[in-house]
């Protein structure tokens, strides 16, 4: 009798450590929001080593910028503590030198400066060696039409300045451009008569046009140029103040590589506010690395083969940042990559930093409140229309360290909603376990 008691008593305990599948299904059975379009959701118990609920996490769903994700595993499995800037082989009185995609050249915000350092300070010609990327200035499945939105930079060997154009008025209301030398592209057209003010990029070419209406006293539009090696080399002549010129070399074996900024920088710069312009050029500089070549396909297939070969399902997996509908994973293979990243840095609080932090920072510090000033989801987002998700860890207050993956496709009602009453579940999660 004795013993049948101590059983009973451990199994009872043994329960209450565990989060019980049947109040988790209940949030789900009972949700007016997930029921009514394709809902997937995984949570993993990271300190058990075992799944605690599924719904349709075997199904495949379209992941937006969860898709960072994988670009991110990937980066950490074969690229160093920084980025290389650039490939560079000096020959008597010339500097040669290759893209390596990387897209903290110049950046507003990463500002990698020792690559453009090397060329500025050089006292050798300079020579821009072209030819290095093999794939197209989109990715496959993006939205052409999306062409003059921020979010939607062109890809390129050598980006500079984010590939994007900041167009604003000054406070004289005249129109300005950055970089400088598209001023002369910045045209007011009479016949462009939109409802409201707004600068339109010429589909095909760098003439921006802007009615000939007085523009909103703040007005700002970041808006991605067409990239071409003429045109890197024209902004690259006009900042560097020497002249660049045009070459075709295959790139050198012996050729040195220098080093612009912190990986782990950049990799905070594409999780927290979703950089798609980051990822894409990341899978760039894998390529680099790897190849020697610059082609985001070999990088996808070769992680999937390498890294990502025991997911529970095989990814589609097609572009870096997930701007392409043709992406497609699973909820329960999000978990097992996300169990993989936190194995890789072997430290939470460092994959905790560089996520969008519910509360404190990125695509989801207005999504979540904090709980006594202590965030307690760090989550990577992903919108296309009609589809949001997130992914990422979860620390409840009882102390329980949890990956989870929440997916919502095909659904008409406002975004809003949607985002709401995730929320709502991950919080109810965080404090009743």
């Amino acid at each position: 009798m004795l013993l049948t008691c101590v059983v009973l008593l451990w199994s009872e305990g043994a329960q209450a450590q565990r989060i019980r599948k049947r109040r988790i299904r209940k949030l789900f059975k009972h949700s007016l929001i997930v029921n009514d379009h394709f809902t997937g959701f995984a949570l993993y118990d990271m300190d058990r080593g075992e799944m605690i609920y599924e719904l349709n996490a075997d199904k495949y769903f379209t992941p937006a910028s969860n898709t960072k994700l994988f670009t991110f595993y990937t980066c950490l499995k074969m690229l160093g503590d920084s980025i290389p800037a650039l490939k560079y082989t000096i020959r008597n009185d010339s500097l040669i030198f290759w893209g390596t995609g990387d897209p903290s050249f110049l950046h507003s915000d990463l500002k990698g400066i020792n690559g453009f350092n090397l060329l500025k300070n050089s006292d050798k010609k300079l020579f821009f060696s072209s030819g290095m990327y093999q794939n197209d200035f989109y990715g496959a499945g993006w939205a052409w039409d999306d062409y003059n939105d921020y979010y939607q930079a062109e890809i390129s060997e050598l980006p500079i300045e984010d590939n994007v154009a900041v167009v604003y008025a000054d406070k004289n209301e005249d129109m300005q451009i950055s970089p400088s030398y598209l001023k002369m592209y910045l045209k007011c057209d009479s016949n462009y008569k939109p409802a409201t003010f707004r600068v339109q990029r010429d589909f095909l070419t760098n003439v921006f046009v802007y009615p000939a209406m007085k523009p909103p006293a703040d007005y700002r539009k970041e808006i991605p140029w067409k990239t071409s090696t003429a045109l890197t080399i024209a902004i690259l002549e006009d900042t560097l103040k020497k002249p660049v010129e045009a070459v075709r070399f295959d790139l050198d074996t012996a050729a040195k590589t220098i080093y612009n900024a912190n990986a782990d920088s950049v990799y905070k710069r594409m999780l927290q506010p979703s950089d798609n312009f980051i990822a894409e050029q990341l899978l760039l500089v894998c390529s680099s690395v790897k190849f020697k070549i610059l082609n985001a396909d070999s990088v996808i297939q070769y992680s999937k083969a390498h890294f990502l070969n025991d997911l529970p399902d095989v990814p589609q997996w097609v572009d870096g940042s997930g701007l392409s509908r043709q992406n497609l994973f699973t909820p329960r293979s999000i978990i097992a990559l996300l169990c993989k990243i936190e194995a890789e840095m072997k430290n939470d609080d460092l994959v905790h930093s560089m996520m969008p932090t519910g509360g404190v920072a990125g695509t989801i510090k207005s999504a979540y409140k904090t709980d006594n000033g202590q965030p307690f989801v760090w989550a990577k987002t992903g919108s296309l229309a009609n589809n949001h998700n997130q992914s990422g860890y979860l620390i409840t207050r009882k102390g329980k360290h949890l990956a989870f993956s929440f997916m919502n496709n095909n659904f008409t009602r406002p975004t809003r909603e949607i985002r709401d009453e995730m929320v709502r579940v991950m919080t109810y999660i965080h404090e009743n376990y």
